[in-house]
């Protein structure tokens, strides 16, 4: 019996040969991408439509028509293909959103007929085009994603999603609309009847509209977190590192066994980094299609028993009671099922995790990693890492499943720890001093952690502490001698630092933009600068705040990067004008907290910053070994 998965929900394909059956409401057309593991697909020529329908291992149907059939050969796709998408589109001319007809059904056979999984895209409205479902390599094994992502910008949209160019994505869905032909003849297949399906929460149209590629940088829960960094290309010089030893073949039956940095990659820094991404992702769709389907038993249990109530005959025969006794039955047979399919998946991810966590970089580690303790991390690297760590992730259905929160670098955009009261129950329930303190801690341990991943002359660090109310937590940086110099203190502290960086990323712009960034002043220093920023605003006047402001947006391009430790509510003062500051930052909080979302189906996960065990000297001993190795660079 197939499988009927619900948006998020996967399920393991037992064939390499299948076929993918359309039936929808209307004429539709029907397209596939193969993509990375990230589902990027390489190019226009990673899509295949009625147009140019020839891809490796994959079939694809012509023309518009209310029915489709793929034929997918995964043994036939490249090896650099990790996803095959199945999407969806409505042609010129037609209903013009999937809200307007009935809803499309997709089903997964072999290549005998026997069904392996089908899914129902329902909760469509404006959108015009769809990502049905998506074939996907784990581990070494294939398994089915009902995705149901529509995009209400239509295959431009989708595309641009998908990683093309705005404007490569506009000619490709162009190209594809015009080549559409009259309707073909329907496929012999009989249409699967269109059953109650779970009705996701999460919107079906979360990218709808956006020209660009989806996940933007963390922010809030007003935000979504981004695990995209460069692209580390291969050289003709420069092999790519072996590939991890794969694990012993499972017994028949039971899911394979996880390898650490079995994902893709050039090196074992960026197949971890991809592996946390896939971890991450899987977790979420994993969750969503459990929610979704425990939301549709409540909903079905409260029509069955609104029946029941409406029913003359219940209410007169006595018999109301059986009929919600009923109700609730299914109701509970229906959870119990999804939370068994929840179950086994958050098992397979725990069993990941366990192998992926120890064998992480410095950069990705936990404090309390041995690799923080001597060992690999006993030199600074030679290179700069991809991510920089900055906490975990969980979700309330699993809490001790925690997915490493990686931030890209460089730098992108600010950090700004809220030492406030406001944000969580976690910190309404701390002690304000307490809090504050948390705070600055976990500010200097992620300063620390960049200064120790990366090469000894790659940052140097200036620090603003107005009323000097953060020197406890910064006497580690301040003793092990890496500061640019002593903390600023008082309003001409901060004037004098403020002025100094925000003349540096003048110089740096205007010789960028003449071409000639070797010709900066010789007393420009080369290096990244981190300014960190303790008990914003005490010492500020309008023009240091005007002045932060410019260092938040200008800076990080020209490799100014800056971390604040601050309350919003008592930088409320200034009004709107600092909005667009507290924007521009990533907001994490010293306690756990839940207000960050993912990409995909926007969960509210729970943040839970990473700090050194209680009494630990690593932090002392990764700033030793920074010291160090400064000292030896120097002339």
């Amino acid at each position: 019996m197939a499988a009927e998965l619900v948006r998020g929900q996967n399920h393991a394909l037992s064939e390499r040969r299948v076929r993918i059956t359309v039936s929808a409401g209307t004429a539709v057309l029907a397209l596939a991408s193969l993509g990375d593991e990230r589902g990027a697909v390489t190019g226009p020529e990673g899509i295949a439509h009625p147009g140019a329908s020839d891809l490796p291992g994959v079939e694809v149907p012509g023309g518009s028509a209310d029915r489709h059939r793929f034929a997918v050969d995964l043994d036939a796709v490249a090896d650099e293909v990790h996803r095959v998408g199945v999407l969806l589109s409505l042609p010129p001319g037609g209903p013009g959103r999937f809200g307007a007809v009935a809803a499309s059904h997709v089903a997964v056979t072999d290549m005998d007929g026997t069904g392996l999984a089908e899914y129902t895209l329902t909760g469509l409205e404006g959108e015009s085009a769809v990502v049905a479902l998506e074939l996907y390599r784990r581990q070494g094994a294939w398994k089915v994603r009902a995705v149901g992502q529509g995009y209400a910008g239509g295959l431009a949209a989708l595309f641009a999603d998908q990683g093309l160019t705005a404007t490569a994505a506009a000619g490709l869905a162009a190209r594809v609309h015009a080549s559409v032909a009259a309707p073909v003849a329907p496929d012999p297949v009989p249409v699967a009847p269109d059953p109650a399906t779970p009705v996701t929460p999460v919107s079906g149209t979360p990218y709808a509209g956006t020209p660009g590629p989806a996940p933007t940088p963390v922010a809030s829960a007003d935000s979504t977190i981004s695990y995209s960094h460069p692209r580390r290309r291969p050289t003709a010089t420069e092999p790519p590192e072996p590939a991890p030893r794969s694990a012993p073949a499972p017994e028949p039956g039971q899911p394979p066994r996880p390898v650490a940095g079995d994902a893709s990659g050039w090196s074992m820094e960026e197949r971890l980094y991809n592996q946390v991404w896939g971890m991450f992702e899987d977790l979420a769709r994993t969750v969503a299609a459990y929610r979704s389907a425990v939301e549709f038993a409540d909903n079905r249990m409260d029509r069955e028993l609104d029946e029941a109530l409406s029913d003359p005959r219940h209410r007169l025969g006595g018999s109301g009671n059986a009929a919600r006794d009923t109700a609730r039955a299914r109701r509970e047979e229906l959870v119990a099922q999804a939370r068994a399919v929840l179950d086994r998946d958050l098992a397979q991810l725990v069993a990941e995790s366990e192998v992926v966590e120890p064998a992480l970089p410095a950069a990705y580690a936990r404090w309390d990693n041995p690799v923080w303790h001597g060992g690999r991390s006993a030199a600074l690297p030679e290179e700069s890492p991809l991510a920089l760590r900055l906490g975990d992730l969980y979700l309330p259905e699993r809490p001790d499943l925690r997915v490493p929160m990686l931030m890209k670098l460089p730098l992108e955009r600010g950090l700004w720890i809220d030492n406030g009261r406001t944000g969580s129950e976690a910190a309404m329930a701390m002690d304000t001093d307490r809090l504050r303190r948390a705070a600055m801690d976990m500010a200097v341990a992620h300063a620390v952690r960049l200064l120790a991943v990366h090469p000894a002359d790659r940052f140097t660090v200036h620090v603003i502490d107005a009323a000097g109310a953060g020197a406890a937590s910064l006497a580690p940086l301040v003793r092990a001698g890496v500061l640019a110099g002593p903390p600023a203190a008082g309003a001409a502290g901060v004037t004098d630092t403020l002025a100094r960086l925000t003349k540096r990323v003048d110089l740096v712009q205007m010789a960028l933009r003449a071409g000639a960034p070797e010709d900066l002043p010789p007393d420009v220093d080369t290096a990244d600068q981190l300014l960190l920023v303790h008990d914003f605003p005490h010492g500020f006047d309008d023009r240091a705040v005007t002045q932060l402001r410019y260092l938040a947006d200008e800076g990080p391009p020209v490799g100014v990067h800056l971390l604040m430790v601050a309350d919003r509510d008592e930088a409320s003062a200034y009004g709107p004008l600092l909005d667009p500051l507290w924007r521009s930052l990533m907001r994490l909080s010293p306690v756990p907290d839940n207000h960050l979302a993912d990409p995909w189906v926007h969960h509210a996960w729970t943040f839970a910053p990473d700090l050194p065990p209680q009494g630990s000297r690593v932090l002392d001993q990764a700033l030793d070994r920074v010291a160090e190795a400064r000292r030896r660079a120097r002339p």
